[in-house]
């Protein structure tokens, strides 16, 4: 659990000092350079995941959304994600 609770933390400092482009930007710079300015590093993989989580909770930010909400409609969609999955392997 304290995994899970670390990218959490992470995904809100990342959407806390990006915006959704800078993110994208990232993620781009992340896939051609392996490396990126948004100062996330690990695998090519890692990266873009927690960023791509963190532009879709900059995204609701920006559309208006709470952190605090915008996090949540980000676990919502993952379990979702998760339970496609898991019924697909039945």
């Amino acid at each position: 659990m304290e995994r899970h609770e670390a990218h959490i933390s992470e995904i809100r400092e990342l959407a806390r000092k990006f915006t959704p482009e800078q993110i994208e930007n990232c993620i781009m710079q992340q896939m051609q350079e392996d490396t990126n300015i948004c100062d996330i590093s690990g695998s090519t993989e890692h990266v873009v995941s927690e960023l791509a989580k963190a532009g879709f909770v900059s995204d609701l930010i920006d559309k208006g959304m709470s952190m605090t909400d915008a996090v949540r409609e980000l676990a919502k969609r993952i379990r979702l994600v998760q339970k496609a999955f898991k019924e697909s392997e039945e």
